[in-house]
């Protein structure tokens, strides 16, 4: 079992990453803060951790990857966290984009559509000793069972925004999703202002797996 040390070589190449990130344009102080707080190189394969500071995706089992880090302090940063918001994540993945949430303060209910890595991170995430609502199954229709949210993340590629993940969410909440082909993806941020008023914003240039499942890439 990899032994989860933090050593200082590690936590300045987390500060250097972090003074990356600023380069590249992300500004929230809390979303670098959190990123620098917690050990990614935790969330990595023994073969690939001396990578784990890289500005880089990388596999991490059943076709998946644990996203880069400035798509994940981007997306972090469009959602605008407030302590004791209630968020929904699509695609669980390796846990560290929903431990990225709670260390904002949020209560994250997240879902994964890969079972055998819904396992692996449900048992990692308890190691870790991060309480997070995981969830196995179709992410493309939500939680309705735990619905309305503040915010609602999607951490896969989407061919459309479903509408079920818009009526998941609070009046004023926000939702940011991926949404392109199955190569390359234009970030979209979506307001919802009233049940009828929805202000759609995107930001193109990114990449990520194939979001699956019913509203999903089949």
């Amino acid at each position: 079992m990899l032994k989860l040390e933090d050593t200082y070589l590690h936590k300045g190449k987390r500060r250097a990453l972090v003074a990356e990130l600023r380069a590249k344009g992300i500004k929230s102080e809390r979303v670098l803060e959190a990123i620098n707080n917690l050990p990614r190189h935790f969330f990595f394969d023994s073969a690939l951790i001396s990578h784990a500071y890289e500005d880089k995706a990388f596999p991490i089992g059943e076709g998946q990857t644990i996203s880069q880090p400035y798509t994940v302090a981007f997306q972090t940063e469009l959602l605008d966290i407030k302590s004791g918001e209630k968020v929904l994540e699509i695609g669980t993945g390796s846990g560290y984009q929903g431990t990225i949430l709670h260390l904002l303060g949020a209560e994250v209910f997240t879902i994964e559509y890969q079972k055998k890595l819904f396992e692996n991170t449900q048992r990692f995430l308890k190691r870790l000793g991060v309480e997070l609502h995981l969830f196995y199954g179709d992410g493309t229709g939500g939680l309705p069972q735990h619905a309305p949210y503040d915010k609602i993340i999607v951490t896969a590629g989407a061919p459309v925004v479903p509408e079920a993940l818009i009526q998941q969410l609070k009046i004023g909440g926000i939702l940011v999703i991926p949404v392109g082909d199955r190569k390359r993806q234009a970030m979209v941020k979506i307001t919802k202002k009233s049940a009828k008023d929805i202000i759609r914003e995107e930001f193109d240039g990114f990449a990520f797996v194939p979001l699956l499942g019913k509203e999903g890439w089949k």
